[in-house]
């Protein structure tokens, strides 16, 4: 009995902050493995959202509404640009849904139509300078 575990766990436990310049959100961005406390503690100037699967939830509603939370609590604005490998349903309707946050939180979504073309494959790119 007294070996009772909280149902909660963080993928990030609390500390100070780490500043990246670029960070793929965990595991196809679902809110298993990401949470208020990853953003509050990984500082990027650009996130990767990856995940294309709405039956799994990837990417997950909470995990970019948790970007807003905990880019809410950082000490400075400095701007942050969020890269979706693919253009979801879930993306769409939460850029629509908190596009004035984004902007009070100097938080742009990088929205991109450049395709590259390889060996017969063809696939979205962008092209980030750090």
């Amino acid at each position: 009995a007294g070996n009772s575990k909280s149902s909660k766990s963080t993928a990030v436990p609390p500390g100070p902050p780490v500043y990246l310049d670029l960070v793929y959100i965990p595991n196809h961005s679902n809110r298993k493995n990401v949470d208020v406390e990853f953003f509050k503690t990984v500082r990027s100037s650009y996130y990767v959202v990856s995940g294309n699967d709405s039956a799994a939830e990837e990417p997950s509603r909470a995990v970019l509404d948790s970007l807003l939370e905990g880019k809410a609590q950082w000490d400075s604005n400095m701007q942050v640009t969020l890269i979706p490998t693919h253009d979801s349903e879930v993306m769409r309707e939460w850029y629509q849904d908190t596009h004035e946050k984004q902007q009070d939180l100097n938080i742009m979504v990088l929205a991109s139509s450049s395709t590259v073309v390889m060996q017969d494959e063809s696939f979205p790119a962008c092209k980030i300078e750090l």
